[in-house]
């Protein structure tokens, strides 16, 4: 099926040929017309060879080396300025000093047994949540004693390190596909934040990939260049690490799997984060923490059921002002640093929700500073047609008064081209990936792709005033036809489905582009 009009291109010889008549009627002229007529003919010499270079067959135009030409995009990515990375010295020695008051104040046991209540289907009652977790109330005394202490010798503020804000996207490894959707999804939607992309360390960067991202004004950084990561025992710990090293005074961090459906940008601005400078979003339950957290913490004096009222935290996406919750980012970090020794058994218990995400309330409720917690309860997207889930549906938190889509976070089926279209891609030796939806005739999603339908059910974006599908595979398009990941049929299968199923359209933009250099280029189109 071709993507193009492959005569979209005069011929050179004839392009010349009938403009040269036009010409010839004025060789005779003043200096100033003749002057005029060599200029003309510089031009069409020049064009020709753009037209010729760029080609009329099919092979010109593969898939594989086709660039965008989406120029709205184009021009609000130049007006981004990536940001400076912050001084490594400086930053890894204010992390080396916290990190020694860490290790000299451990919480007690480190190997806090994990074990999983005997049903995650039910929430799990308060005789089970104060009995699960075999802790010692001695070595909870231990624990708070430490806690203490590391409160006490907190830092202030390091008024010279971070500037600015923008988004923080933890990736590497497989995760770099699954963000591609994300970080490409931020730009058609418009958002014009610079982007920092950080990784464990060099191993976990595609070869080229984080040049190819510099043209959107996004950046990728390494954990490794501030701290030694060999600490590091759970890829949950990055999380706290990617925010507290990225150069933003104020962030945004999204997970690999979080696609913005709508511009986040004016969340900085809103009366929402600037009265707060936190902003957290509520996951599906309540808290399943041991009675003994609140005691460890400091918030209380004795064992307590305090937190089993409050709502969970899906870290899936947060917003934190560094300069006026410093202390609680260090204390989460903290948290963080044991947590798969201490602290995310403590929180949990293992009923769901084992990681980072509920650190940040913690710390932020230790020191007794205020955050905004959205109060507009998440929504499941279901896959059209069935009761399979995609992802967590998170609400705008500029509107306190009515549930407005802003985040999707896909931790069921995430947004990877590779994971959708690919196939035989298990076996690529550089960068191979599971078998792909495509591939797994009994994938939720298999249907959809191979019969070219939505994914998302038209009715269900239309009651919500969205309609984000398309972008996203949009966003997909470019990472299957021009990334490092590209591929001839990937892009194939992908631009059939897209023109299938949403009508866009895939067509060379024209001469006049590629005498621009744009000649290699191709548009794609929505439909009309």
């Amino acid at each position: 099926m071709a993507f193009y009009d492959e005569e979209a291109a005069s011929s050179p010889t004839d392009l010349l040929r009938n403009t040269s008549r036009k010409i010839r009627r004025w060789h005779r002229g003043s200096p100033r017309q003749q002057m005029f007529v060599v200029m003309v003919w510089v031009f069409l010499i020049y064009l020709a060879y753009k037209v010729v270079q760029r080609g009329t067959s099919s092979s010109s135009l593969s898939p594989s080396n086709l660039l965008s030409c989406d120029y709205a995009r184009d021009q609000l990515t130049q007006s981004i300025v990536i940001p400076k990375a912050p001084n490594a010295k400086l930053l890894a020695k204010t992390w080396k000093s916290l990190q020694t008051t860490f290790d000299q104040n451990k919480p007690q046991p480190l190997d806090l047994k994990l074990q999983t209540f005997s049903s995650i289907s039910e929430f799990p009652s308060l005789e089970e949540i104060k009995t699960h977790t075999p802790l010692l109330k001695a070595d909870a005394e231990a624990s708070r004693e430490s806690h203490a202490e590391v409160v006490s010798r907190l830092p202030e503020y390091p008024e010279d390190i971070y500037k600015g804000r923008g988004v923080v996207i933890l990736a590497g490894g497989k995760f770099s596909g699954f963000a591609t959707t994300g970080m490409g999804m931020l730009r058609e939607i418009g958002s014009a934040l610079p982007v920092e992309v950080w990784m464990k360390d060099k191993s976990e960067e595609t070869a080229g990939w984080c040049k190819e991202i510099e043209q959107d004004g996004m950046v990728c950084r390494r954990v490794s260049d501030y701290m030694d990561v060999s600490r590091l025992e759970h890829g949950y710990q990055l999380k706290i690490s990617s925010i507290f090293f990225s150069s933003f005074e104020q962030v945004l961090f999204l997970d690999a799997d979080n696609v913005p459906v709508r511009v986040p940008d004016p969340i900085f601005d809103s009366k929402t984060f600037t009265e707060t400078g936190v902003i957290l979003w509520p996951d599906y339950w309540n808290h399943t923490g041991s009675p003994l957290l609140p005691y460890e913490i400091g918030l209380t004096e004795d064992e307590s059921e305090i937190l089993r009222q409050d709502q969970t935290t899906e870290s899936g996406q947060l917003v934190w002002d560094k300069k006026r919750h410093w202390k609680s980012l260090c204390l989460a970090s903290y948290y963080n640093y044991y947590g798969p020794q201490h602290y995310y058994t403590l929180i949990s218990q293992g009923w769901a929700g084992w990681g980072d995400k509920d650190t940040f309330p913690i710390a932020l409720q230790a020191l007794r500073e205020e955050y905004y917690m959205v109060p507009h309860k998440l929504k499941t997207l279901m896959v059209n047609g069935t009761g399979h889930g995609i992802g967590m549906l998170q609400a705008d938190p500029t509107n306190r008064n009515e549930y407005i889509p802003m985040f999707l976070h896909s931790n069921i089926i995430k947004w990877s081209i590779r994971n959708f279209m690919c196939i035989e891609c298990a076996k690529d030796k550089t960068d191979p990936v599971p078998l792909s939806f495509l591939e797994k005739s009994d994938s939720a999603i298999n249907s959809h792709l191979t019969d070219h339908e939505r994914i998302f059910k038209y009715e269900d974006m239309q009651a919500m005033n969205i309609d984000p599908e398309p972008l996203i595979w949009k966003s997909m398009e470019r990472t299957a036809c021009r990334s490092v990941w590209k591929n001839a049929s990937l892009c194939a299968r992908t631009r059939e489905h897209m023109q299938e199923t949403f009508g866009h359209r895939f067509e060379p933009p024209g001469v006049m582009a590629g005498v621009l250099g744009y000649g290699d280029r191709v548009c794609v189109k929505d439909k009309i």
